[in-house]
C-alpha cells in the first residue's frame, strides 16, 4: 500500500518528525483505522524517497506512545487502543446550523472550529425533514419498490452481458459519442413504449438517465426558479417534493381521491410552471387517473403553459383492468415529460431510467443531464437493449404481473380475514404495493413500533402529506415478499394490535 504523505525538506523540522506528525493525524482523523497495517520502513522509505532510518525513527515513536503495534509475523499496525489524545479530539463534521457546515481540524495539537457557508440549495437540503420514508428492517418487511429479485431471469442477463463482454471493444470502455444515451437502448425503448403506453416519440427525445428521480432533478433545475410555484398530489411522493423545495419552489398541494389526483381542484388562474403526477399508480394510495381527468388535466396545462412531469414508475402492473394510454400520448407532446424507470420492472442496482422529452426541450434537456452525469455506463445499455430487443422484457413482465397479481390478492384476503371491517384497501388493482386505512385509537408511530417488534416492517403514509394527515393510514408494499409471508406479516400485525 501507498499513503499519501507530505514532507518538505525546507522545513527546519526534521524528517522523521515531520513523517511521526503526518502518520499522527492520519490516524487521530481515521484515515488510518485502528488495526490496519501502514507499509514497511523499507516500502514507505522508497514511497517517499527518504532514507530508511528517517522512516524507522517516526515509527519508533508512535510505537513509543501506543499508536502503533509491531506485530511479529504480521508487520507494523495501527493500535486498536489509540492513546487519551483521541478522546481529546472534536468530532469531525458535525453540522451545525442550516446556513453551515462546521467542522474540526487540528493546530498545533489542538481542535480548531471552522465552518463552510452553504449555498441556497445547500441550505434546502440541510434540513432536519428526511428525504425518503426510513423502512424498518424486519424479518417481514412490507417495503415499498422492491421487486421479486429472486425472480428475475439472471441466465439471461449474464448471456447478453458476455455477449458485449466477448466483442471486447475499447468503445464500449471509452465516453459515449452521444450522451443521450446508447441510440440502440433508445430505439428499443421508443418501441416498447409506443406499443404498451401509447407514447408517441422518436428515439430522439429519449433521454437516458439514472433512474426518474435524476430526471425530476433535472426537470426541476431546468424550468423552476427560486420562488415558483410546482403543484404536487396530496398525498404524493417524497423525492419529488424533496427536488422542488430544493430548488426554492413553492408547493401547491393538489387533493387526491381513491383515482388520484382531482385535477378539477388545480386553479386555472395558477401560476404553477410544473406539476408532478403519478397518473397510472398514484403514490401512495394506488389510484388510477380515469380517462376524463386526464384530459382534464391535460387542458388545464395547456390554458396555464404549465408542464407535467408524468411518472410512471410502474404502470406495467395492473390487474383485471385495461391499460389507459399515457399522459404523454393523449396530448400534442408539448406539455408533458413522461419518465420511467427499470428499478421496479427489473432490479434497483440497473440504476437505468428514461425521460421522454418535448422536441423543443431535448437539445437542453441532453446538454443538463451532461453537466449532472455525462452517461449511464455503456455496457449495461447495451444489454438492456438487446434485452427488450429480444421479447426478455416483455416477457419477464408477464410472468411478474402473475406472481404479483397472486400476492397482492394474497395481502388483500389475509387483511380481511385479520382485520374485517377494521380495515379500508386502497389501490389494490395496480402497481407493486397497496394503502391501508386502520380504524384504530393508537397513534400511527405507536402502530409501527408494535408491529416492528413482532419482526413486521412497514410506513405510515403520514410522511407523504404536505399539510395534516389522518392517523391509521400505512403503505404495503408486497412484491418482493412470498405469499407465505404476506399472511404470516399480516397475521402478525393484527395479533401486535389487539
Amino acid at each position: 500500500m501507498e499513503l499519501a504523505i507530505t514532507l518538505d525538506n525546507r522545513l527546519s523540522e526534521p524528517l522523521h518528525r515531520q513523517l511521526y506528525e503526518e502518520l499522527r493525524r492520519a490516524i487521530l482523523s481515521c484515515r488510518l483505522k485502528p488495526g490496519e497495517r501502514v507499509p514497511s520502513t523499507r516500502a514507505l522509505a522508497v514511497s517517499l524517497k527518504v532514507s530508511r532510518a528517517t522512516v524507522t525513527l517516526g515509527y519508533e515513536q508512535l510505537i513509543a506512545e501506543g499508536y502503533l503495534e509491531a506485530v511479529t509475523g504480521s508487520g507494523t499496525r495501527v493500535c486498536v487502543q489509540l492513546p487519551d489524545d483521541l478522546l481529546k479530539t472534536a468530532p469531525v463534521n458535525a453540522i451545525s446550523a442550516d446556513s453551515a457546515v462546521s467542522f474540526s481540524i487540528q493546530q498545533n495539537g489542538s481542535p480548531v472550529s471552522r465552518s463552510v457557508l452553504l449555498s441556497r440549495y445547500g441550505k434546502a437540503l440541510n434540513d432536519s425533514a428526511p428525504l425518503e420514508a426510513v423502512e424498518p428492517e424486519s424479518p417481514i418487511n412490507f417495503k415499498t419498490g422492491r421487486p421479486a429479485l429472486e425472480e428475475f431471469p439472471m441466465p439471461e442477463w449474464r448471456r447478453l452481458l458476455m455477449r458485449h463482454c466477448r466483442t471486447s471493444r475499447a468503445a464500449l470502455l471509452d465516453y459515449a459519442p452521444d450522451f443521450r444515451g446508447d441510440p440502440k437502448l433508445r430505439q428499443a425503448i421508443c418501441s416498447y413504449l409506443g406499443r404498451a403506453r401509447a407514447v408517441n416519440c422518436t428515439p430522439d427525445q429519449i433521454i437516458i438517465i439514472n433512474g426518474s428521480q435524476q430526471a425530476i432533478d433535472l426537470v426541476t433545475k431546468l424550468l423552476i426558479d427560486c420562488g415558483d410555484t410546482v403543484a404536487v398530489e396530496e398525498p404524493g411522493y417524497l423525492g419529488a417534493r424533496r427536488a422542488f423545495l430544493a430548488q426554492g419552489a413553492r408547493l401547491l398541494p393538489v387533493p387526491v381521491d381513491e383515482n388520484g389526483v382531482v385535477a378539477e381542484r388545480l386553479p386555472v388562474k395558477s401560476k404553477a410552471k410544473l406539476i408532478y403526477v403519478t397518473p397510472s399508480h398514484q403514490f401512495p394510495t394506488g389510484g388510477v387517473l380515469p380517462l376524463n381527468r386526464r384530459l382534464e388535466l391535460l387542458k388545464w396545462a395547456e390554458l396555464t403553459g404549465a408542464m407535467i412531469i408524468e411518472d410512471d414508475y410502474d404502470s406495467e402492473f395492473r390487474y383485471g383492468s385495461r391499460p389507459i394510454p399515457a399522459l404523454q400520448g393523449l396530448s400534442d407532446g408539448n406539455h408533458v415529460v413522461y419518465v420511467g424507470t427499470f428499478s421496479k420492472v427489473l432490479f434497483p442496482a440497473l440504476r437505468i431510467g428514461y425521460a421522454v422529452v418535448p422536441e423543443s426541450m431535448a437539445r437542453v434537456f441532453a446538454r443538463a443531464r451532461w453537466i449532472a452525469d455525462r452517461q449511464t455506463p455503456t455496457l449495461e445499455q447495451r444489454t438492456l437493449a438487446d434485452f427488450i430487443a429480444e421479447g426478455h422484457l416483455e416477457r419477464h413482465l408477464r410472468r411478474m404481473r402473475m406472481l404479483y397479481d397472486k400476492r397482492r390478492q394474497a395481502l388483500v384476503r389475509a387483511l380481511k380475514n385479520c382485520f374485517e371491517d377494521q380495515v379500508k384497501i386502497l389501490g389494490e388493482n395496480a402497481g407493486m404495493h397497496l394503502m391501508i386505512r386502520l380504524q384504530t385509537k393508537l397513534k400511527d408511530e405507536d402502530i409501527v413500533r408494535r408491529v416492528a417488534q413482532a419482526g413486521v416492517g412497514m410506513v405510515s403514509a403520514q410522511i407523504y402529506y404536505l399539510g395534516e394527515s389522518g392517523s391509521g393510514e400505512f403503505v404495503l408494499g408486497y412484491a418482493g415478499l412470498s405469499e407465505r409471508r404476506i399472511q404470516e406479516g399480516v397475521r402478525r400485525m393484527a395479533k401486535a394490535l389487539r
